[in-house]
Parts: C-alpha cells; structure tokens; sequence
C-alpha cells in the first residue's frame, strides 16, 4: 500500500477508536514518526494530510528542520534527550515529548528564559519500571511536574510514555494506568500545570491507547513500512 493509502487507513481507524471511547476524531493527534524516513517519502505524508511529526534524533531534526518548516508541520521530539543538544531544538519544535529528569528541565526553562520563549514539554513516564528506558517512576512524576511547573521559560503540557512489550490485556492495564496518573494530575493539583496531552500508542498498539484515553498517538512503520536501518 502507498503511505497515502496507509495514513487513510490509520486515520480512519483513529477515528472509529476515538468515537468508540467517546471522543471525537479530531480529539486525536496523529504523530507520523519519521525517523531515518527521507524528506520525499514523509512529503507523501503531508500530501495525504498527515500534519504533526515526531523525530527521534537531533541531528535528524536538525537535517530535516527547513524541510519540516516549509511543510507547515507540527513538530516534537520524542527520542531521549540530551542536555547538552537542548540549543539545537530548543524553540525550533513545537514540543519536547521525552522531558524524564529535573536536570533536563533546568536546562530547557534556561536557554528558554534566555531567549524570551516558553517550551512546551510533556513528562516522559516509565510506566513499566524498565531500567533500559528512560522516564519518571509514575510515583515520582507528581513531584518532577510540580517542581517544572515552577520554573520559568517551560511549560509541562501533559505525559508520554513508551510501555513495555506486554500480552494485549496487560497493555491495556498499562495504558489505563497512565490515564489515571494523567487524569489526576490534569486535577490541577501539579502546581497549576495544564494537562492536556497523554501520548501513548504506537504503529502495533495505537488504538487499544486510543481507547484507553490517548489523545496523541505516535506511528512510524504502519504508515512508513518497516525501517531499513
């Protein structure tokens, strides 16, 4: 199938799983995940209506800034990121997705303060307590987000998390869980921080997120293929 056919597909089964869950479709956001998808193949993307992506490596984003900037594209980063590489996206994306620690936020809200700006974030959660990846414990994330929320020049906008590789009904445990976490922290009671994304779901689980309570979900090999590298 052509990726225009595959970003049919996915928005209409978006759709069906937000209604399903009693939202609209156009309460979802579809990521297209482009890392190591060349600028022609993510042009078909955008050419069949895809309007956010999500790019994993700096130095991707940065090779493919000009591009993404002349498509009018929505933009985060949603690989790991390093304090030292916050100048080269900060105010150059739309969001960081993959905020998991005090040090990277101090960073961020500087370089922000410095250049008059407000950084949108969300907090990475390890939902599945996985030492190989990154993220806040759910227990701590409460606290973290409080902490950010007082600082200036970043602005926490909700939670994303990566889940572990589980059996279709823990998944959707997992899931349900950072709605939870998400929905009590949209309670107001994290310093004021306005909750208003839970990313979730990628290309092999988007919608059993969707019906759990995503609001963002983030696709790269249903809508690109499998990558080469």
């Amino acid at each position: 199938m052509s990726i225009a056919d595959n970003y049919r597909r996915i928005t209409d089964a978006v759709a069906e799983a937000a209604l399903r869950s009693g939202r609209r479709p156009e309460d979802v956001e579809v990521i297209a995940v482009t890392k190591f998808v060349p600028v022609e193949r993510i042009a078909e993307a955008v050419a069949a209506g895809a309007r956010s992506i999500g790019e994993n490596r700096v130095q991707e984003f940065r090779e493919k800034l000009e591009f993404f900037d002349a498509c009018g594209v929505r933009k985060s980063i949603i690989g790991q990121l390093q304090s030292n590489k916050v100048k080269y996206v900060l105010g150059k994306c739309d969001l960081i997705q993959s905020v998991d620690r005090l040090s990277l936020a101090e960073e961020i809200s500087r370089r922000a303060s410095a250049m008059g700006i407000v950084q949108d974030v969300l907090v990475e959660v390890n939902i599945g307590g996985e030492e190989q990846k990154g993220g806040i414990a759910p227990e701590s994330a409460e606290a973290l987000i409080t902490v950010i929320s007082g600082l200036p020049g970043i602005a926490v906008k909700g939670l994303m998390c990566i889940p572990p590789v589980l059996g279709a009904v823990e998944l959707r445990k997992c899931f349900a869980s950072m709605r939870e976490l998400f929905e009590r922290l949209a309670s107001g009671t994290a310093n004021g921080a306005r909750m208003q994304h839970l990313s979730m779901g990628m290309s092999g689980d988007y919608i059993a997120a969707i019906e759990e309570g995503a609001n963002m979900v983030r696709i790269g090999s249903a809508l690109f293929g499998e990558r080469t590298r």
